[in-house]
């Protein structure tokens, strides 16, 4: 099947343009958060028990002190804690470096945060789950709608949950935030309402750089919709097409505005190590180095995900519309352009139609159970040594 059409498995009646005309009436978000919320929960149980593992090594002298102090930041590590000093104290107070930082989530938290008892660093958290809890449903609800398969969306549910580095959406990060604008995106630009697209993609653009790119599947869908859409819907599809760089084109003006220069954030993270640009065959040939020598094996394992996130794109591209592909192949190629595959396993996740793949293959039940199962060990582990310092979520 190629990539104009939808999966085999849907049972709603397409349109000329591969959008299936009319949503089934069972698809609920009531359901969709039912079949949520258990691999919601056992995620975070997972993530619980990886920090303690981790607090418990920093007790002895298994870690380092720069590690012990890592554990000790627990779920406002990293970048959380960026996030939770922003929220704090906005941009001025938080330092220059902080710019590198989108504002929706970290002002989501500080809104939270006003609420009586609740103080900053719960408010980052709260955010962050509560967004992952409604960004795993909205995915669930989209897949529902696309397919008519009950069972192929609860398995989107699942692996989007217990995906190795899916321990950031239980972490004060913005992942869970993009993850429910942007499968909120998809939804209103596959249904066809474009103005919810708009404020959409305007948000996932506030919410993290990769946001903007919900413009090419928006491209591709208004495409897609421009014969068949009357004159007057016209401007709905590109504003919807315009939104995700809108949005992350206020706040680059915005910081230009208040703090002199415009791409600031951008600048800043081509310094210190951050994710600037770079030749990607050179990258993958120093992970591949590493990985080879058994020396920063962290950045060696970058590697086998790579291949699986390549393979992955070409499953979407068969089974899902194009926009789904588009939207993948767009995320990876900005993380595999950066001057290192740090937080590459974070960047493919934020490409949810991998996800959707994933759940295509999976519908042998024994399959499934090991592909959860090692998800699951791989979701442990992998906060285990981000929690110690030794993996940079």
């Amino acid at each position: 099947m190629d990539g104009s059409q939808t999966p085999v498995a849907a049972t709603a009646t397409a349109d000329a343009d591969g959008a299936p005309a009319v949503p089934p009436r069972r698809g609920r978000a009531s359901w969709a958060v039912r079949a949520s919320v258990v691999p919601w929960i056992v995620a975070r149980l997972a993530v619980a028990a990886a920090l303690a593992v981790a607090r418990q090594l920093s007790t002895g002298d298994h870690l380092s002190s720069a590690a012990a102090s890592r554990a000790r930041q627990g779920l406002l590590g990293w970048d959380a804690g960026w996030y939770e000093s922003i929220a704090r104290h906005g941009y001025g107070g938080a330092g220059h470096s902080s710019l590198r930082f989108f504002p929706l989530y970290p002002f989501l938290a500080r809104g939270l945060s006003v609420l009586p008892g609740v103080g900053v660093g719960a408010a980052v958290v709260v955010v962050a789950n509560v967004c992952a809890l409604a960004g795993t449903a909205v995915l669930v609800g989209l897949v529902r709608w696309e397919t008519g398969d009950e069972n192929l969306a609860r398995r989107a549910a699942w692996l989007v949950c217990l995906a190795p580095a899916a321990f950031t959406f239980v972490m004060g990060y913005a992942e869970g935030t993009l993850l429910v604008l942007a499968a909120g995106t998809f939804f209103a630009l596959r249904t066809r309402h474009w103005w919810w697209a708009t404020g959409l993609g305007v948000a996932a653009g506030l919410t993290r750089p990769i946001g903007a790119l919900l413009l090419v599947p928006a491209a591709v869908e208004a495409v897609r919709g421009w014969r068949s859409s009357p004159a007057r819907q016209r401007p709905g599809l590109l504003a919807a097409v315009a939104g995700p760089a809108v949005g992350t084109g206020a706040f680059l003006v915005y910081v230009g505005w208040r703090y002199g220069g415009a791409l600031t954030p951008l600048r800043l993270q081509e310094e210190g190590g951050h994710h600037g640009l770079a030749d990607p065959f050179v990258t993958l040939a120093h992970d591949a180095s590493y990985l080879a020598h058994g020396h920063h094996l962290g950045e060696g394992l970058h590697l086998p995900w790579v291949v699986l996130a390549v393979a992955l794109v070409v499953v979407v591209f068969r089974r899902w519309p194009a926009s789904y592909g588009a939207f993948a192949v767009a995320v990876l190629a900005v993380a595999l352009t950066g001057s290192n595959l740090d937080s590459f396993e974070r960047y493919a996740l934020s490409a949810f139609p991998l996800v959707l793949a994933g759940a295509s293959l999976t519908s042998s039940e024994r399959v499934l159970r090991v592909v959860l199962v090692l998800s699951a060990v791989g979701l442990v582990g992998y906060a285990v040594l981000a929690f110690g310092n030794l993996y940079v979520p």
